[in-house]
């Protein structure tokens, strides 16, 4: 391997800025677009994943491409443990001059969520489309882009003569499923951080408001997924013979799920589930609606006319969205497509829901409360379980140090040329409340390129490719500046 130490530094903001746009056109996006074909789906998604190999085969074409990065003593390894999914694990060690500096644990994923619908003409879940500044396919926002950005982080340091302290790169491949594969993994990671643990956990699993700056992400909501089944038959019958005398099936999941939620505002209903915001996130919210107005919500496709959640102000909705609860259902068995619909009442229908949690809840509580208001005293005698129940607690940041502050909105400035922000957001990161539970004193860099139109998770997901290029740089920069 090139070692690349005898480089001078460079220009910083021209010269990072510059490396990692080369970086990501020569280096990262022709593989990117290759890990876009895999339909690596996250274990809650297939089954059989393991028999399938497509997750094995997306950590192995990421991981030979990390063996081939010009970072000096990189090694790099697809660690498995039973019948876990495998994590790539990356190691670069300290450049000669930054050798007494705290470790640097950086994080993402591989794993993906399905295609979720049918995507836009000419657009594919796992067939790469370059249209100028974006790059669709399922994964490459959420998180493919993440080795990328990471590794390239580093390497566009080394390249520019500019020194970083030792970083750990994991890459899992459980996150789209709750992230029940990583404890494992990150215990056995413990010791090589020493006592104290790292000095930066850099996660580039999150959102950015908009694309034209660096935004740190100040808390995130945790997350109880179950699946809530209704039975009333053994088989289905003709409407015309049970209507009437057997209780539909829906009407009764219906009537469970207003145990839990009022549908008239959506608010839950789960005393484990109250918070207060916390005066520093309501005037992080209105210093941003009051620099961004409407630019804070941008990207949701409402249809015309929809009324929004969360209260009729854009500062109460940014705060509905980070932290208050919030329930969703995600996905209905029991029940045939419209088209195939006969005149049959149906035996049972069964959802699964998604319950966001605050950042400050305890998800094995609101798990344990869910289930208990759900299974008492059974709607009009029907069969109910309640079942694959799935906490995941949220995450709160600690306040930023000065130099993570000040490094931030240096490469903000520099590569963006914008202040950062920082914002709640309302999705789950479960390895961000492991992580600081377990490195309480640890700095927390929680940023990411999930923006307007990125789309995650839903059909024509796409990674706006300026601002993968301008993030490995800010990435890189705060590396550079850690303490």
């Amino acid at each position: 391997m090139t070692s690349t130490r005898e480089h001078t530094p460079t220009d910083a903001p021209l010269g990072l800025l510059a490396a990692s746009e080369e970086y990501w056109e020569s280096e990262a996006l022709p593989v990117l677009s290759e890990y876009v074909r895999i339909p690596c789906l996250s274990p809650e998604f297939d089954a059989g994943w393991r028999e399938r190999g497509e997750i094995a085969r997306a950590a192995e074409l990421l991981a030979d491409w990390a063996r081939a990065r010009r970072i000096e003593g990189l090694e790099v390894e697809v660690v498995t443990a039973g019948d876990l999914t495998p994590v790539i694990l990356c190691e670069a060690p300290a450049t000669p001059g930054a050798a007494d500096r705290a470790p640097t644990l950086l994080y993402g994923h591989l794993d993906k969520q399905p295609p979720l619908g049918a995507w836009r003409s000419g657009l594919g879940a796992f067939e790469p489309v370059r249209e100028g500044d974006h790059l669709f396919g399922r994964g490459t926002a959420d998180d493919g882009y993440s080795i990328f950005a990471a590794l390239g982080a580093i390497e566009t340091l080394e390249r520019t003569g500019l020194d970083h302290g030792r970083c750990v790169v994991i890459i899992e491949a459980s996150e789209e499923s709750g992230s029940p594969h990583l404890g494992p993994y990150l215990e056995a990671l413990a010791g090589r951080f020493g006592p104290a643990g790292p000095g930066l956990v850099a996660c580039l699993d999150s959102g950015a408001t908009t694309y034209d700056r660096l935004w740190f992400t100040t808390s995130l909501r945790g997350l109880v997924t179950a699946t809530i089944g209704v039975r009333v038959l053994t088989e289905g019958i003709h409407s015309g013979t049970g209507g009437g005398v057997v209780p539909d099936s829906f009407r009764l999941l219906r009537a469970l799920l207003s145990r839990i939620e009022d549908e008239r505002t959506g608010e839950v209903l789960l005393s484990s589930c109250a918070s207060d915001v916390p005066r520093l996130r309501r005037a992080e919210a209105e210093a941003l609606v009051s620099e961004l107005g409407e630019a804070v919500l941008e990207g949701i496709p409402s249809v015309p006319g929809l009324l929004r959640a969360g209260g009729k102000s854009l500062v109460d909705q940014l705060l509905a969205r980070a932290w208050t609860a919030s329930l969703a259902v995600v996905g209905i068995d029991g029940a045939p497509a419209v088209v195939d619909a006969g005149n049959v009442l149906r035996p049972y229908t069964t959802a699964k829901t998604a319950m966001r949690i605050p950042p400050g809840a305890d998800s094995a509580e609101v798990a344990a409360e869910l289930v208990a208001t759900l299974t008492a005293d059974p709607p009009e005698g029907a069969a109910v379980e309640v079942g694959d129940v799935v906490p995941a607690n949220g995450f709160s940041a600690p306040d930023l140090a000065p130099w993570l502050a000040r490094a931030g909105e240096e490469a903000s400035l520099s590569y963006f040329g914008a202040p950062s922000r920082s914002l709640g957001e309302g999705g789950t990161i479960p390895f961000l409340s492991e992580l600081s539970s377990s490195y309480p004193e640890a700095q927390f860099l929680v940023t990411g390129v999930l923006g307007p139109e990125s789309n995650a998770h839903g059909p024509n997901e796409m990674l706006h490719v300026p601002t993968a290029k301008r993030l490995t740089a800010s990435v890189a920069h705060i590396l550079s500046k850690l303490l």
